[in-house]
């Protein structure tokens, strides 16, 4: 008996030294689990006003990996500041709210960096209704039967649906929402985040802040300083990158280890001349907001003709407020918010959130090459640029940040929508989790499909859309 004890008394004391260790040095894998979960957590609680708990439960276990089953948070309304861990106490995830500016990983620890006082904060503009109260130009909607008998399918709707919207020749004609979601829930995008900051590199190029033919943007002469602003947008920079989630990869490093991700997605080195491989990489995308963050503080102050065109009250004081300013406001978008960084840069890749009619917003400035309401906000020719293929992405890829596919190919080169009947104008904005918003100019449609729905599903947007072309066919061919 006494050895019994001796030896549980020694396996007791290795069970407390290895968690004393984990909580003192916690694995990165851990740190990965822990601070996903605390942004997670934090910018549905602050942006979307979710419970903390039912988030923890349904959002953050979606994937089903193991560590995040007994992951534990605690959140402090007051101070705006989410803390998890494994069982409670391991990996220190920790993610911060700030005013007018959503949630911030703060993977070092450093409250007092992430969270310093504030900026004067310069919202969307006001502007005026036009006389109809119908959307976009005001909140009024009227659905048809055919589409919402579509979307009500929940085969088509796919499971995790939380927003599905139907804009035909700009009126919204369908819409279905989830249990607890609604028209004003704030939802995240994933990836489509990409395609909204190709929209504000438009923007600088039309400032002529930036050039898509500029290069210079690493120092040295290691050849990363031939990587042009559009090989970036095209995702041809030739940096070396790992886009794989579930583990410790250069995607999840970036966005859950690096309080400066734009710095971590520079280092990289070259895998490939720039401009001849394509490669899909989060870390591209958050390069641009680095660099559409310095362009823009260059241009600052300089004079501009666009104040009077868009009624914008003031000068932008920084990337946020310039895109409030200068996209979202004129448009109408007043929900969505681009998070940042510890550092302060947008995170560009991933973190945008808005609400379903706000994303079906995005899809129809693009449907409108970039024009709205009579003022054209990008360049002439940008968005069909965004969604001109990029040859070494075998045509499922644009060179704007946008997919030319809404699913992988089943045949190496072979567009899959195609074999739903999905004109061949189409192009998608598409994000983890299911997110999508396909954009058909040739027939005035954007369909918007949000919601949870992990990739190990199986599920693809085709289906929905070509039963929405059906529904919207008759009232095609009346225009």
């Amino acid at each position: 008996m006494r050895i019994l004890r001796r030896i549980l008394s020694a396996l007791l004391l290795i069970l407390i030294a290895l968690f004393l260790v984990l909580w003192w040095k916690p694995p990165a894998l851990l740190r990965v689990g822990a601070n996903y979960s605390a942004k997670i957590v934090c910018s549905n609680v602050f942006l979307a006003g979710r419970d903390p708990d039912e988030v923890l439960r349904v959002d953050v276990q979606a994937p089903g990996i193991a560590l995040l089953k007994a992951m534990q948070v605690s959140v402090d309304r007051a101070r705006g500041v989410v803390r998890t861990g494994f069982l409670g106490f391991i990996g220190g995830g920790l993610a911060v709210a700030r005013p007018g500016r959503g949630c911030t990983v703060v993977p070092d620890g450093k409250l007092e960096s992430a969270a310093p006082a504030p900026m004067a904060y310069v919202g969307p503009p006001e502007f005026p209704l036009t006389a109809s109260p119908a959307w976009p130009d005001g909140t009024a909607v009227q659905t048809r039967p055919t589409v919402d008998q579509v979307l009500n399918d929940d085969a088509l709707a796919g499971p995790g649906a939380r927003a599905l919207v139907v804009v035909d020749h700009g009126r919204i004609v369908g819409e279905r929402y989830a249990p607890g979601f609604t028209s004003t829930t704030p939802l995240l995008g994933w990836s489509m985040t990409k395609t909204v900051m190709a929209g504000v590199i438009g923007l600088l190029v039309k400032d002529g802040e930036l050039s898509l033919d500029q290069a210079g943007f690493w120092p040295g002469n290691d050849g990363r300083e031939r990587i042009r602003l559009k090989d970036l947008l095209a995702m041809s920079s030739g940096l070396q990158w790992n886009e794989a989630y579930g583990a410790v990869s250069d995607v999840t490093g970036m966005l859950y280890l690096q309080p400066d991700m734009a710095a971590f997605a520079r280092s990289p080195p070259l895998a490939h001349p720039p401009g001849e491989a394509w490669l899909y990489s989060s870390g591209t995308a958050v390069i641009l907001s680095r660099i559409a963050q310095d362009a823009q503080a260059r241009g600052a102050g300089k004079p501009k003709d666009f104040a009077a065109s868009i009624h914008a009250p003031e000068e932008p004081q920084d990337l946020a407020s310039f895109i409030n300013v200068r996209l979202f406001g004129p448009i109408g978008m007043t929900t969505a918010t681009i998070e940042a960084d510890e550092h302060g840069t947008l995170v560009g890749s991933s973190y945008m959130y808005a609400t379903a009619r706000d994303w079906a917003r995005y899809g129809q400035f693009l449907l409108q090459d970039g024009i709205w309401q009579g003022h054209e906000l990008l360049p002439a020719g940008y968005v069909a640029m965004m969604a001109t293929p990029v040859p070494a992405s075998h045509g499922q890829y644009g060179m704007g940040q946008t997919w030319l596919w809404g699913s992988d190919a089943v045949k190496p080169g072979v567009n899959p929508d195609a074999a739903f009947g999905i004109p061949p104008d189409a192009f998608w904005m598409s994000g983890h989790d299911g997110q999508s918003v396909c954009i058909i100019k040739s027939r005035q449609l954007v369909i918007v499909r949000l919601g949870l729905t992990p990739y190990a599903v199986g599920y693809s947007p085709q289906p929905l859309v070509k039963a929405v072309l059906e529904a919207t066919a008759a009232q095609a061919s009346v225009h």
